[in-house]
C-alpha cells in the first residue's frame, strides 16, 4: 500500500526543467495541505528537506532506472526548485519560483515505471530522514494529481 500511495503521488520530482514561464501561483504546483506548519517541522522545516532533496538526489543519480533523466541535468537547480515546491505544499512559507510541471516534463519522455522508479526513490530518502509515515503519505497525497503532467510516454 506504501508503494502504491507514493507511485501515486509523486508528479513533482522528476523536474529537469526545461520549459517557458516560472509558476506565477503556488498553488498550481500542488495545493497547500496543511493549515499550520507543523507538518512542515515534521519534514524538519528547510533545512530538513535540504537534507531530504540532496539525499533523493543522490539515490536517483545512483538508480538505474533513473539516472539518465538526471546526471546531465543541472541539479543544484532541481534541488532548490523540489525544496520549494515541498514547503509550499507543507505550508512552510515558501514561494516555487520554477515552472509549470506539465511544460518542464514535456520533452523528458517519462513513462510509467520511470515515473514509479523515481517515487520509490523519493520513499527510501524519506525514511532515510525519519519522516513520518503519515507525513510522507500527506505529502504524496497532494503530489499524486500532477503525475498527469509528468508521465508523456
Amino acid at each position: 500500500m506504501k508503494t502504491v500511495l507514493i507511485a501515486l503521488a509523486l508528479a513533482v520530482v522528476a523536474t529537469p526543467a526545461l520549459a517557458a514561464e516560472p509558476v506565477k501561483d503556488s498553488a498550481a504546483v500542488a495545493p497547500v495541505i496543511a493549515a499550520d506548519d507543523s507538518l512542515y517541522r515534521e519534514f524538519g522545516g528547510h533545512d530538513g528537506l535540504v537534507r531530504l532533496v540532496d539525499d533523493f538526489m543522490l539515490i536517483l543519480l545512483d538508480d538505474p532506472r533513473t539516472r539518465d533523466f538526471f546526471v546531465a541535468a543541472k541539479q543544484d537547480h532541481i534541488k532548490t526548485m523540489l525544496v520549494e515546491q515541498f514547503c509550499v505544499v507543507l505550508n512552510g512559507g515558501c514561494t516555487y519560483t520554477g515552472k509549470g510541471m506539465k511544460e518542464s516534463h514535456a520533452q523528458l519522455g517519462i513513462d510509467r515505471a520511470s515515473f514509479n522508479a523515481l517515487v520509490e526513490d523519493l520513499q527510501k530518502a524519506m525514511d532515510k530522514n525519519d519522516i513520518p509515515f503519515h507525513a510522507q503519505n500527506k505529502l504524496l497525497a497532494a503530489l499524486a494529481p500532477q503525475h498527469r503532467d509528468i508521465v508523456t510516454n
